[in-house]
């Protein structure tokens, strides 16, 4: 059964509790009017007004279910109308009552964080879960992020900034960062990041063969970047692996040790051999500059081909429009013949 409960906590503060039935919330009319405190006819107005702006569309938000009712002797089957989240939350935000108010003082608070810092989180809900738990994805997505290149990037030069013989070079702090990158891709793959992209590019596959890559279509610099290709589970790997060697060197830095440029390349082998995974040696057998040679010379033929599959499906799309047109005139010239204007 859903539910979706606003209601003001022991210290002041606004809550609002949501039990999903099967990660959807559906609530009624009734139950959508008691959780702001107004009547059906005035959810069902607010209801109305907000399909008329466009806001939302009642074939995505509204559903019809049957439910059989007791009235008087007998037991009759009567129709009522469910709202989803969606609507709920929509209705929150017009409702004039002092609980409407009190939504939107939540809603209010927790945009506000958002935009501040970029997420909100309910601790206590995540400390006690019940019901539907997505504490799982939580750890997953934090992981991405931090493995993503450049929070991994900025995070590695601030630690290796505390070594006692560091010198403020960027060269320096490049090489080892590409140094990290190559043995975490080599770890999970068994390919070093260069050996990767001429192992898996292939002109001639969707996409050119690459799982992820920036904006909506594949360009020439994604092709020449190893995670692009990573599978799944190896992309999960990957960012495991990256949470275990920021968390340990974190908690050297906390130590207060000495800690030297070496340490942090011994550290990285340390880690993986703990964890049972292989250990690159050297920089693989495949130089980046060759490496990007021939994954721009097959992007540049998958490039080619996509234009001209492109430049087909709309000259395909042209073809139809002019079909449906020379349908449409010979209808007219039919329904023309059947009713003849008189002079």
């Amino acid at each position: 059964m859903s539910e979706l409960i606003l209601y003001t906590s022991d210290d002041g503060q606004t809550q609002l509790h949501l039990r999903a039935e099967s990660g959807s919330v559906w609530l009624t009319q009734l139950e959508t009017a008691e959780l702001f405190h107004t009547t059906k006819q005035n959810v069902s107005l607010h209801a109305r007004n907000i399909f008329e702006d466009g806001e939302l569309t009642p074939e995505a938000t509204v559903k019809e279910s049957l439910t059989v009712r007791t009235e008087g002797n007998r037991q009759v089957q009567r129709k009522i109308i469910q709202y989803n989240l969606d609507l709920i939350l929509a209705i929150g935000y017009r409702v004039r009552s002092p609980r409407g108010v009190q939504f939107r003082q939540w809603a209010s608070a927790h945009l506000k964080e958002f935009l501040l810092k970029g997420f909100v989180m309910d601790d206590e809900r995540l400390k006690n879960p019940g019901g539907w738990d997505y504490f799982d994805e939580l750890l997953e997505r934090i992981r991405e992020i931090r493995s993503s290149e450049k929070r991994f990037y900025q995070k590695v030069r601030d630690l290796f900034a505390l070594s006692s013989d560091y010198r403020a070079r960027e060269r320096e702090t490049s090489i080892f960062f590409a140094e990290v990158q190559n043995k975490l891709i080599y770890a999970v793959t068994g390919y070093a990041a260069a050996e990767l992209v001429l192992k898996r590019s292939d002109p001639d596959q969707a996409n050119m063969a690459l799982t992820s890559w920036k904006g909506s279509r594949v360009r020439k610099q994604d092709v020449i970047v190893a995670k692009n290709y990573l599978a799944a589970d190896e992309m999960d790997s990957l960012n495991r692996l990256v949470v275990i060697f920021l968390e340990q060197a974190e908690l050297r830095v906390k130590q207060q040790k000495d800690l030297t440029l070496e340490f942090w390349r011994n550290n990285m082998d340390r880690m993986l051999a703990f964890n049972d995974q292989p250990i690159l040696e050297g920089a693989g057998f495949v130089s980046r500059e060759n490496m990007e040679k021939v994954a721009h010379q097959r992007y540049d033929e998958f490039d080619r081909q996509r234009r001209a599959t492109e430049a087909r499906l709309a000259d395909e799309e042209d073809l139809k429009e002019l079909e449906q047109l020379e349908d449409q005139v010979k209808s007219q010239a039919r329904t023309s013949d059947k009713n003849p204007g008189r002079d």
